[in-house]
């Protein structure tokens, strides 16, 4: 059976050609199941009888399956979804004014293993089929309706959720490619952010490919402090990273990087890193986002203080740079930024879940 939902347009096309179908069905289908979220083939009224009884045959709509579905005392709500084996990812719509944004998952695990990250902790499985992704957009789209409008309470999609996004790189870009499409889901690529902690190859690869809005987990402002923090820095250093993020822009929607920094106390919050910062955002067009640390059991950080925060940020805005401090969001329901941990069955043979010594991560 074809899931419907692994296939983006030109995919979906190649597949209906080989069954003899012309280009405007696939088209057709597209709409039916991603602009209206329809799994039933005899639902699908404007297509002829014959390829859907053809469709019920060979060819199947299904999303991953919510076994746990929580909601925080801000809104904030948080879908645990069975993907096989034993692995659960996680997915989080943080509803706001003007806004919806979907946090979207793209591997079970990840093999980065940032210092300050809990989905990291639990080791890595696999990546995510395209399904698998395109799913959790597909699936918030049914369960949460339309607003009163009848417009899509989903409006942007962040590739932040569990997993380093551009590690899955054809299966992302499959699911950026309908989240884009006008016949699916129609999103605008400003609307559409992919988050990295640096592969530099696969940025490129991006820009080419599918260049939508690009976010990078920074966390330090050099690369001794990064290559602790974020490991993958020993691979891209800094240099590296910061050229890339230039080119890229060359084809980027936006004309900025956003780049994301969680804030640890004692650890990358000092005015010397703030200053250091500076010196980046003279190299890259960009703005920053501050992420108050959101602790999770055995961590072994702590979050900044208010003030601390406050402080790097007016260092950061003193110096004309955009800065933004992220407020925390779902975090009584464990949803909140670096939390997302759903259950991995780890195939890395990490065999340790250690605590980094503050000692280690110090300058």
């Amino acid at each position: 059976m074809q899931n419907l939902l692994d296939l983006d347009a030109s995919s979906l096309t190649a597949w209906f050609a080989e069954m003899g179908e012309k280009p405007f069905r696939a088209r057709q289908v597209l709409r039916w199941v991603h602009r209206f979220g329809e799994s039933d083939f005899d639902a699908m009224t404007d297509v002829a009888k014959s390829l859907r009884a053809q469709l019920k045959d060979t060819a199947c709509v299904v999303s991953p399956t919510p076994v746990r579905d929580s909601v925080s005392s801000d809104g904030t709500r948080k879908w645990l979804l069975d993907v096989g084996n034993g692995n659960a990812v996680e997915t989080v719509f943080i509803p706001e004014t003007n806004r919806g944004t979907l946090c979207v998952s793209s591997q079970a695990g990840c093999a980065l293993d940032c210092a300050f990250c809990s989905t990291g902790k639990q080791g890595f499985n696999r990546n995510l089929s395209a399904a698998e992704i395109i799913g959790q957009l597909w699936l918030a789209n049914r369960l949460l309706g339309a607003d009163k409008a009848g417009e899509r309470v989903v409006s942007n999609v962040v590739m932040m959720g569990m997993g380093e996004p551009l590690a899955n790189f054809d299966n992302v870009v499959a699911a950026l490619n309908l989240m884009l499409d006008d016949n699916a889901y129609g999103l605008s690529r400003r609307r559409v952010t992919v988050s990295t902690s640096g592969i530099v190859p696969a940025i490129d690869r991006l820009r080419e490919a599918c260049p939508v809005a690009l976010a990078v987990s920074l966390h330090a402002p050099n690369d001794a402090l990064r290559d602790v923090l974020v490991p993958i820095n020993k691979k891209y250093p800094l240099k590296e990273l910061l050229a890339a993020c230039n080119r890229y822009l060359e084809r980027a929607p936006r004309d900025f990087i956003t780049f994301e920094y969680v804030m640890l106390d004692g650890v990358n919050d000092s005015e010397a890193h703030a200053r250091q910062l500076v010196d980046i955002a003279h190299q890259v067009p960009c703005k920053y986002n501050l992420i108050p640390f959101n602790p999770f059991p055995n961590s072994g950080f702590r979050r900044s203080s208010t003030p601390a925060i406050r402080r790097f940020a007016q260092i950061l805005m003193d110096a004309g740079i955009v800065t933004t401090i992220r407020k925390t969001r779902g975090d009584d329901v464990d949803a909140a930024c670096g939390q997302l941990a759903g259950q991995v069955q780890d195939k890395t043979r990490r065999t340790r879940n250690r605590v980094v010594p503050i000692s280690e991560v110090r300058e």
